[in-house]
């Protein structure tokens, strides 16, 4: 019996032909700037991206962080939603590496508004106050929902009033351009630096892109080896994010659909709550009946070979990717349906 890993899109495998590129690829030691391959890889990411530079990083995590120590001085306050990923799920890493204060807006479902941000801005000289030093969005939203671009554009506009950089969260931004059917580069217009996810939906093993300005870049360089994040023969590791970038963007709607038909099915099941609405991209959030024992729905999903993350705060998620297909999907929704009859 096949496993499937619905738990995430960062469990996904290489690709075939990510194999070989892997195999293939001309490697150099990445430090001293010799890896041609990775090269070719932050040349093309900061063309698509529309930035003037990028740099290859090992992950989404470590590029967040990288953006908020290259951008902020120790102290300084950066204002971003209270449920996204960088307060949620990077381990606290602001407060150790770059040393700053994070100052939450409650969002709504994702979306900051822009007279919000705007309250928060530091303006003025008062002593006793931090500095302003960046404000972050995300975009697709960890929740799975997508941000408007009329919403991104108006808290750019606050920014670019006071002089505030922007930094995108932007680990699934190619899924988000494929829900808004736009191009990268018009989700990315609206933010300084972007840091975008190759290990996601894209596939590949391993990797992440930090794009920017140049001089942005360079200083982003140098605090990558600082943070020990500087690579030696990393061509092996690039050679498949170009293939990301290059093939597996465009796949990305069939994970949409999947997700899509997934919602559906489970949303057809009696008691399951499943928001519709809220199925923009690959992710699919759902909750179950009070009266289900989720420690028995776990143990029956993993008795018939599928690898799910449990229920948190009532909520459960489900995540499509390149390894799941339509009868994978009738196979994880007929065990929801064998436990909720029974």
């Amino acid at each position: 019996m096949s496993v499937l890993d619905v738990r995430s899109d960062t469990v996904t495998q290489p690709t075939l032909a990510m194999r070989q590129a892997m195999f293939d690829a001309v490697v150099g030691d990445d430090v001293y700037g010799d890896d041609p391959t990775v090269r070719e890889l932050e040349t093309l990411a900061a063309g698509i991206l529309g930035k003037e530079a990028a740099l290859f990083v090992p992950s989404g995590n470590f590029g967040n962080q990288l953006a908020l120590y290259t951008h902020c001085q120790r102290g300084d306050e950066v204002i971003l939603g209270d449920d996204c990923h960088i307060v949620w799920h990077e381990t606290g890493g602001a407060a150790v590496i770059a040393g700053v204060q994070l100052r939450t807006i409650a969002s709504a479902d994702g979306v900051l508004r822009a007279d919000e941000v705007k309250k928060r801005i530091r303006v003025g000289d008062d002593i006793h106050w931090p500095r302003t030093g960046l404000i972050c969005v995300e975009n697709a939203h960890s929740n799975g929902r997508v941000i408007p671009l009329d919403a991104m554009q108006a808290v750019w506009d606050v920014a670019q009033q006071h002089g505030v950089p922007v930094h995108l969260d932007g680990a699934r931004v190619f899924n988000a351009a494929v829900h808004l059917g736009c191009e990268v580069r018009d989700i990315t217009r609206y933010s300084d630096t972007v840091m975008c996810c190759l290990s996601k939906g894209l596939a590949a093993p391993v990797g992440s892109i930090l794009a920017g300005p140049a001089a942005f870049i360079a200083r982003a360089r140098k605090n990558r080896k600082l943070l020990g994040g500087g690579l030696r023969q990393a061509g092996v590791l690039a050679a498949p994010g170009i293939l990301a970038l290059t093939e597996m963007v465009e796949r990305l709607p069939q994970d949409h659909a999947n997700a899509r038909y997934l919602a559906e099915q489970l949303a057809a099941l009696p008691g399951i709550d499943v928001n519709l609405d809220d199925v923009h991209i690959n992710m699919v959030w759902f909750r179950l009946p009070d009266s289900l024992d989720s420690g028995q729905l776990m143990a029956a999903l993993a008795a018939a070979g599928i690898k799910a993350n449990g229920p948190e705060h009532g909520l459960m998620r489900l995540v499509t990717h390149w390894q799941i297909g339509r009868t994978d999907i009738d196979r994880i929704v007929a065990v929801f349906a064998s436990v909720l009859a029974a």
